[in-house]
């Protein structure tokens, strides 16, 4: 049988042609060039047909023959180039591919009297903004005498689009120079904007502005309204300045630290962060940080950067450093001012670097008392109050009583400090098993000096802190005490309660049915032991109650209702754990380190507290004896109408002997229970106890807290500087949803001007635009920066 050969097949590419992906093919020579696809003559043009040949090339990326990536390496062009050949032939047909020549549109304004004019108001000290404006110019025009001349070669701006353009060849632009385009090519043969100035179409912006733009990058944004950038435009997710000459530095320790610098970016995802840093600086966050840690090591990173980073994350609903990769890098490395944000182990270590020092309980101080400089009106009350934050890993942590899990549970126990407002001040480390009453007495010199004079403070908790001592002990100290009573009492007569009402702060009014009355509470403990303590009593009658309540205070100057309302008041310090639980991650394991527990360090010892069980189960068995015998002896004493009984002492004692039995036992078991000592060295209770790492959690601490207040501070503006209607129900969701927000990120000499994107409904926009007017009145510079924070929204359409 015979075999049939293969046969190659016919080449459908012309020999010497350039392929052009996998269906086309490209010849060039000095008589013009020709475009095949599929082996089909489709596009030709003669030797200086410029349109011609981006016609061609354009029309190869729409009909799919090849990609724009393809099209642009066999043109001898960047793929940004081809892509404006295409929108300019969209917008504006053939002729828009036709060349024009380069160079400015009209004469230059610097002048060799506005050149002259410009020096002399510069040796008069005016900033380069100044000059600019009273001789019409930009300030990149300025700079750019000032230089020619000699006479300042300083720089206020390197993102600064110049007013003027170099005419770099004032003759028409030949096919093959278009040939020979870069990426950072920026022609202006089209209609299509392509910079930031209003004289010239072939500058390109210096520094991060020449970077390369991604394929398929959308249109610029309109910014006509900011200074410098009058009349521009403003490039859409511009890549940042490139910072690895600083990183590698950096590495070696050669610079202490680098410094944000911005570039104009329209659509910065993640803009809207910047809105928190006005209240972001009311917290004393970063200054306080900076007094008492001083700088980080040399790096790349520096402390306030590292800060503002963790803010931003917290209130992203991220405040773990694992957070840190779910979000976008470069997109917070825009809000931050560098190439993209720290990664986790970046942030570990410095946050490491801040815990060796050992200095978080001083740097939360610090910030407490700068929070009661700064509002004085909401620390006249105080509210203190005990945080459990259950433990689940393998650590051996000491078990204590968990409220939201209803039983003992590995957990370690903070205290807590809020102001009026329910605000976090102040937050310690308790040491486990400690109560709220001996917390608070440690406390009691830590708020005196947060308080900063001798006012009266007034200070509430709940029953937790109950000590009658300790009520004595926060009076003697110039505290006021704010507390409900603990155990049960009679009720008051109906005839001692009266109607009162409190119009709190917000305008809304509350009505209770209150009785005020003194009363003595008996000290049974340390030094005032035997003594009394009076206090002022105020009795809430409630319907909806089974028995009374009770405030008690020593604040009497006060209306009954004004101490009802405050002593209610307190569960704003519970919304915050709730909020923060949800949002700022609360109760997180920020570090997994433990620590050996002091073993020297005396715990209640627990056989002391079987043998006081002991003891309450004789006096039961004792009580019960003697109501037994007491109902015999009553028999015995009392025979049937007309008989006769005569009692003996055996008869007697037989009826006793269990009271005589119960009673020995109960002073066998008081004898023992005494000789059990209270307390012993935790070695030889828990031996081999550990501790969590106490100053990473503090400072994570220091962290929310800033974070928290930030927001509160957010919301309480929407209410109080906006016309927002409904911003008692929603002023948190308002402004979460306003710092996840894009917006355009433009540097403007000394100003950094935020304009973030429109919300989803125009009543939140305006709401956004009434507050963006409020922070722009504290004239907030950007940490680490000369820059001054400016915001605005753009209208909704």
């Amino acid at each position: 049988m015979t075999v049939m050969t293969t046969q190659p097949p016919l080449p459908l590419i012309p020999t010497g042609a350039t392929e052009i992906g996998a269906a086309a093919a490209m010849i060039e020579d000095d008589d013009g060039g020709r475009v095949f696809v599929h082996g089909n003559l489709s596009f030709a043009w003669d030797a200086g047909d410029t349109a011609g040949r981006r016609f061609a090339a354009v029309s190869l990326m729409r009909i799919k023959a090849a990609t724009q990536v393809q099209v642009a390496a066999a043109f001898d062009t960047s793929p940004l180039t081809v892509w404006r050949w295409a929108q300019a032939l969209s917008a504006a047909g053939v002729s828009a591919l036709v060349p024009h020549r380069k160079g400015p549109r009209r004469a230059s304004k610097l002048t060799p009297e506005v050149t002259a004019t410009i020096a002399v108001l510069r040796e008069q000290g005016l900033s380069l903004r100044a000059i600019g404006e009273q001789v019409a110019v930009s300030e990149a025009s300025v700079r750019r005498a000032l230089s020619d001349t000699d006479t300042d070669t300083d720089t206020d701006d390197p993102t600064t689009v110049s007013d003027e353009a170099e005419a770099e060849d004032p003759t028409t632009v030949s096919d093959a120079d278009t040939d020979a385009e870069t990426e950072i090519d920026t022609e202006t043969e089209t209609d299509h904007p392509t910079t930031v100035s209003d004289d010239t179409e072939a500058d390109t912006e210096t520094g991060a502005g020449t970077q390369p733009e991604p394929v398929g990058r959308p249109e610029p944004v309109a910014a006509p309204e900011l200074g410098s950038v009058s009349g521009g435009v403003v490039p859409v997710l511009a890549d940042p300045v490139d910072r690895c000459g600083e990183r590698v530095w950096a590495a070696f320790g050669l610079i202490p630290y680098a410094p944000p610098v911005f570039t104009p970016c329209g659509r910065a995802p993640l803009a809207g962060l910047l809105l928190a840093l006005p209240a972001l600086a009311a917290t004393g966050l970063l200054d306080t940080a900076h007094t008492v840690y001083g700088e980080l090591p040399n790096g790349f990173y520096s402390l306030d950067t590292m800060l503002c980073e963790s803010v931003f994350r917290a209130l992203l609903g991220e405040a773990r450093a694992e957070g840190a990769t779910r979000i976008d890098p470069p997109a917070l490395g825009r809000v931050l001012g560098l190439d993209r944000a720290p990664e986790v182990k970046t942030i570990r270590r410095k946050i490491g670097l801040l815990a060796a020092a050992g200095r978080a309980g001083d740097w939360i101080a610090a910030m407490a008392r700068q929070h009661v400089q700064d509002r004085p009106e909401q620390s006249a009350v105080l509210y203190v109050d005990g945080h459990v934050r259950a433990y689940q890993g393998t650590r051996r942590i000491a078990k204590t009583h968990v409220p939201r899990l209803k039983f003992p549970a590995p957990a370690t126990v903070e205290t807590w400090v809020a102001d009026a407002a329910g605000d976090p001040l102040l937050v310690v480390m308790a040491e486990p098993g400690a109560s709220l009453a001996g917390e608070l007495r440690r406390l009691i010199n830590d708020l005196r000096a947060m308080v900063g004079d001798d006012r009266r403070v007034l200070v509430g908790f709940d029953r937790a802190g109950w000590s009658p001592a300790l009520f004595a002990d926060l009076h003697a100290a110039g505290f006021d005490t704010l507390t409900w009573r603990k155990g049960t009492i009679a009720d008051l007569d109906e005839h001692q309660f009266s109607e009162c009402v409190h119009t709190d702060e917000h305008g809304r009014t509350h009505t209770w049915a209150l009785a005020d009355t003194e009363v003595e509470l008996d000290i049974a403990e340390g030094p005032r032991q035997g003594e009394t303590f009076a206090m002022r009593q105020i009795s809430v009658a409630d319907p909806a109650r089974s028995r009374q309540m009770h405030i008690l205070t020593t604040r009497r100057d006060l209306p009954a209702a004004q101490i009802r309302y405050r002593m209610g008041s307190r569960w704003r310090q519970e919304n915050h754990y709730r909020y923060a639980r949800m949002h700022f991650d609360l109760d997180s394991h920020d570090s997994y380190r433990a620590t050996d527990d002091d073993p020297d360090r005396m715990v209640p010892n627990p056989a002391k507290k079987l043998a006081y069980a002991q003891v309450e189960k004789a006096r039961r068995a004792l009580h019960s004896a003697e109501t037994a015998s007491d109902a015999a002896l009553l028999d015995a004493h009392s025979p049937q109408p007309g008989t006769s009984v005569v009692l003996t002492n055996t008869m007697i004692n037989t009826i006793t002997a269990d009271v005589y039995t119960t009673h020995t036992a109960l002073e066998a078991a008081l004898t023992a229970h005494q000789a059990i000592p209270a307390r012993l060295p935790l070695s030889q209770v828990h031996p081999g106890q550990q501790v969590l790492d106490t100053e990473t959690k503090l400072i994570h601490h220091a962290i929310r807290i800033a974070a928290f207040n930030t927001a509160q501070t957010l919301a309480r503006a929407i209410l109080t500087a906006t016309g927002y209607t409904r911003g008692d129900d929603e002023a948190h969701t308002l402004i979460r949803t306003a710092l996840a927000g894009s917006g355009d990120i433009i540097p403007d000499g000394d100003t950094l001007h935020i304009r973030l994107d429109p919300l989803s409904a125009p009543r939140h926009t305006a709401a956004v635009d009434e507050l963006c007017q409020a922070l722009n009145d504290t004239h907030t510079v950007y940490p680490g920066t000369d820059l001054t924070l400016r915001y605005s929204i753009k209208s909704h359409r």
